[in-house]
C-alpha cells in the first residue's frame, strides 16, 4: 500500500529544512525545531495539520519580526522546491495576515508560489478583504510567470479542493469574471487548466453564468475553446440541454429516438468488494446523417446508511455516421479507494447516450472475505 501523503513530513525532511535555515540564520536551534515539530500527537496529525505544526514551530524558532523571518526564508527558497514547501506560503498566511504586512505578504506569496503553490495561503486574504485581494489577482493575471498567473485563478476558485471555501464567490461569482477574461487565452496549459477548473466550480452554483460565458468565449481562440470545453465538463455530465446544443451533441427527436437499440450486461453479475468485472455494451444509432454522441455508464453506488449516489464513467465521445453500431467491454474495479468506499448490495448500472438512459443492468456486490 502506498504511503499516505502526510508521510513526506518526517524527521528527515525537518532536519533537511533546518539545515538549510541554519546556513542563513546561524542561531537557529535545529534539534529544538525538529523535536518541537514532532512532539505528540505528531503521528495522529494529518497532512495539513502537520504542515501547520511545522509552520508554527518555524515561527517560534525564527526572529519574531515578520520582515526578518521572511529575509531568512528568501535566502533559502530557491533550494526549497516541491509540494512539501507549501509551508513557506503557509508561513505568510499565519504570520503575515495583518494589514500592516499587506505589501510584504503579497510579495512573499508571489515569490513562493513557483516553488510550491500559494493557492491555499491566499484564501484567508480573500476572505478578509475580497476587493483588495481581487485587485491584486488582476495584477497577477498579467504577470510574466505562469505560476503567478495560475495563482490568480487557482487561489480564487470558489470550491478549491483542500482549500477554504469562498462563500462570497459561491453567492456571487461576478468579481471573478474580469479575472478569468484576462486569462481566457493564456498560452500556458498550467494556467488554462486552472481557469477551466474555476469555471467548473462556478457552474456548480451558477450554471447560467458559465453557459453565458461559454457562448461568449467559444470560437474566439483555440486555447479559449479548450478552457470552455473543460470548464463545462460538469454541465456536460449533467447533459444540460443548452451546453449539449452548444457543443453539438445530437438532440433527442420526438419522432425518432437517437438510439434505436441498446444492451448492457455485467459479467459476472455477482462480485465481492475488491474484485473486478466486465461491463459489456452494445447500441445502434438511428439512421440518418452524422451525429455527435457521448457514451457513459453510471453506477448507482450504495453509500453509508443505504443512500444512493450515481457516478458517471466515460466510454466514448465522438461523431459517428447514422446507423452506426457500437459495442465494447470495460473492466470496472470494485476496490475501495481513498475517495470512494464500497458497500454490499445490489448496484444498478445504467448506459447513457448524451445524458439519456438507454439500457440498464444490475450487479450484486458482496462483502470482502
Amino acid at each position: 500500500m502506498a504511503e499516505p501523503l502526510k508521510a513526506m513530513y518526517n524527521q528527515e525532511f525537518l532536519h533537511s529544512l533546518g539545515m538549510k535555515i541554519k546556513t542563513a540564520y546561524g542561531s537557529f536551534e535545529l534539534d529544538h525545531f525538529v523535536a518541537e515539530a514532532m512532539k505528540e500527537p505528531w503521528e495522529e496529525l494529518e497532512l495539513k495539520a502537520r504542515m501547520r505544526r511545522i509552520t508554527e514551530t518555524l515561527g517560534s524558532c525564527l526572529p519574531p519580526a515578520y520582515e526578518e523571518a521572511l529575509k531568512i526564508l528568501y535566502a533559502i527558497d530557491k533550494d526549497c522546491v516541491g509540494f512539501p514547501y507549501l509551508i513557506f506560503p503557509d508561513f505568510v498566511e499565519v504570520y503575515g495576515g495583518s494589514g500592516e504586512h499587506w505589501e510584504l505578504s503579497m510579495e512573499a506569496l508571489e515569490r513562493f508560489t513557483p516553488g510550491s503553490s500559494a493557492e491555499f495561503a491566499v484564501r484567508p486574504f480573500l476572505l478578509r478583504d475580497p476587493q483588495a485581494m481581487m485587485d491584486q489577482m488582476l495584477i497577477w493575471a498579467e504577470h510574466p510567470g505562469e505560476h503567478v498567473r495560475r495563482l490568480a485563478s487557482e487561489g480564487s476558485r470558489p470550491r478549491l479542493p483542500w482549500g477554504q471555501a469562498l462563500p462570497v464567490f459561491k453567492r456571487d461569482p461576478s468579481p471573478l469574471l474580469p479575472l478569468l477574461e484576462k486569462l481566457k487565452a493564456d498560452p500556458s496549459l498550467y494556467v488554462r487548466k486552472s481557469v477551466a477548473n474555476n469555471l467548473n466550480d462556478i457552474a456548480k452554483d451558477h450554471p447560467d453564468v458559465v453557459i453565458a460565458t461559454a457562448r461568449r468565449w467559444l470560437g474566439s481562440n483555440v486555447n479559449t475553446n479548450w478552457i470552455v470545453r473543460h470548464g463545462c465538463r460538469s454541465l456536460i455530465r449533467k447533459a444540460d440541454p443548452e451546453i449539449m446544443e452548444l457543443f453539438g451533441y445530437a438532440p433527442e427527436e420526438s419522432s425518432t429516438p437517437l438510439v434505436s437499440s441498446a444492451a448492457l450486461a455485467a459479467d459476472p453479475a455477482v462480485l465481492r468488494i475488491g474484485e473486478h468485472g466486465e461491463l459489456q455494451y452494445a447500441l445502434t444509432i438511428r439512421e440518418g446523417g452524422p451525429v455527435r454522441i457521448r457514451i457513459e455508464y453510471g453506477i448507482n453506488f450504495i453509500k453509508a446508511g443505504g443512500k444512493i449516489s450515481r457516478k458517471l464513467f466515460l466510454l466514448s465521445d465522438k461523431t459517428v455516421p447514422g446507423g452506426t453500431r457500437l459495442s465494447g467491454t470495460r473492466t470496472h474495479r470494485w476496490a475501495n479507494l481513498t475517495t470512494r468506499k464500497h458497500y454490499p448490495g445490489e448496484h444498478t448500472i445504467v448506459l447513457l447516450v448524451n445524458g439519456r438512459a438507454v439500457a440498464d443492468t444490475s450487479l450484486q456486490l458482496e462483502p470482502e472475505l
